[in-house]
C-alpha cells in the first residue's frame, strides 16, 4: 500500500507541477519562470559531505564527485526535466546518496537544454563527456544512470556510441525513463488520467522544442525503436501512476527479446521519478539501485513482470 507521504506528494504534484504539462502555453510559461530561478549548482549542504569539483565541456559545466579510495567504478548521471528544465536539488540529493553508499565516482553534465538548445547540442555535449570518461575509465567500470528525459538520453547515448564504434557502458539504471514519445500506444492516454505529474499536451511541446525536427518515432528520440541488442544489463524502475509506464513495459519486453537482461521494478501506486522524493518507497527503490550496482552476480528478477500486469499501467 502506498505510504501516506506518497499520497501527499501526489496531491501536491497534481495541483502544481501537473499544470506545467497541461498545455503547450503552460509549459512555455513554466520554462520562462524557471529560467529566473534555476541554479544547477549542488546544494551547499552537499559540499560539506562531498568533495565536488567542476570543469567545463563545450562551455557547459560538468560536476565530478571523486570516488572513495580504491574504487574504479564511475556513474554518468543524466538528469531529467523534460529536456527543458535544469537539474534540481532532488537530483543532487539522489546523486549524493549514491556517492555515499556506493563510493563510485559520479560525473554530472549540466547539458544544454531546450528551447535555447536542441537534440544536437545536448548529445554533442554529453557525447564529448562520455568520450572523456572513456579516456580515463574502462567502459566495463562505467554505468549510465538517468531519470525521465535523462533515462531516454542514457539509452540513446549508448546506441549512438555503438553506432560510432565506441566501447559501451556496463550497466544502465533508468528511473521512470521516457523511451517512446511517438504516442502510438493508446494505453498512454489512459494512463495520463491517473498520473499526478505528467501531461501529454505539455510533454508533446517539450519534445517539439528539443527534437530539432526529428520524427518522434525515430530511435534518436524514441529509443524503443532502436537496436536494443546493444544495451547493457539494465535496472528499470517505473510506477503504476506514470503515463510513461505502458511504454516502459513494452521496452522491457522488447529488450529482453533482443537478449538484454532487464531487472524491472514496477512499483504499485508510484508516480513519475518517485525515487527522487524522500519517502518510504524512494528508500526502497534506492536500496534496489545500490544492490543492482553493487552486486557481482546475476540475480533473477523477482519483481512483477510486464506480462503479469498488462493493464495496471493504465489504471
Amino acid at each position: 500500500m502506498p505510504s501516506l507521504k506518497s499520497h501527499v506528494v501526489s496531491f501536491v504534484l497534481r495541483h502544481s507541477r501537473k499544470q506545467a504539462f497541461a498545455s503547450p502555453e503552460n509549459l512555455q510559461r513554466w520554462i520562462a519562470a524557471a529560467r529566473k530561478t534555476e541554479n544547477h549548482r549542488p546544494p551547499a549542504s552537499l559540499h560539506q559531505r562531498l568533495d565536488i569539483e567542476m570543469h567545463t565541456v563545450g562551455g557547459f559545466p560538468v560536476y565530478e564527485i571523486p570516488p572513495k579510495s580504491g574504487e574504479q567504478k564511475r556513474i554518468l548521471y543524466l538528469h531529467g526535466g523534460a529536456y527543458v528544465f535544469e537539474i534540481t536539488p532532488y537530483h543532487w540529493h539522489l546523486i549524493a546518496d549514491m556517492a555515499d553508499r556506493l563510493g563510485y565516482a559520479i560525473t554530472v553534465p549540466i547539458y544544454p537544454i531546450a528551447p535555447e538548445h536542441d537534440f544536437h547540442a545536448m548529445f554533442g555535449m554529453v557525447g564529448d563527456v562520455y568520450r572523456q570518461m572513456l579516456a580515463e575509465t574502462e567502459a566495463e567500470d562505467i554505468v549510465f544512470m538517468g531519470d525521465s528525459a535523462g533515462g531516454n538520453m542514457a539509452v540513446v547515448l549508448t546506441m549512438m556510441a555503438a553506432e560510432e564504434g565506441l566501447s559501451l557502458p556496463s550497466r544502465h539504471v533508468l528511473i521512470s525513463p521516457g523511451l517512446d514519445v511517438s504516442l502510438t500506444n493508446p494505453a498512454v492516454f489512459e494512463a495520463e488520467r491517473n498520473d499526478p505529474w505528467l501531461g501529454i499536451a505539455g510533454g508533446r511541446e517539450a519534445i517539439r522544442l528539443y527534437s530539432a525536427g526529428i520524427d518522434p518515432s525515430d530511435w534518436h528520440i524514441s529509443p524503443v525503436y532502436g537496436d536494443l541488442s546493444v544495451l547493457p544489463r539494465t535496472l528499470l524502475l517505473t510506477g503504476s501512476r506514470d503515463l510513461l509506464t505502458p511504454d516502459n513495459l513494452i521496452f522491457a519486453e522488447k529488450a529482453r527479446a533482443a537478449g538484454v537482461e532487464i531487472d524491472l521494478v514496477y512499483e504499485e501506486g508510484m508516480f513519475h521519478v518517485w525515487p527522487l522524493i524522500d519517502m518510504p518507497e524512494a528508500r526502497r527503490a534506492r536500496e534496489r539501485i545500490v544492490e543492482f550496482l553493487g552486486e557481482n552476480r546475476i540475480v533473477q528478477d523477482t519483481r512483477v513482470r510486464p506480462e503479469q500486469r498488462p493493464a495496471e499501467a493504465a489504471e
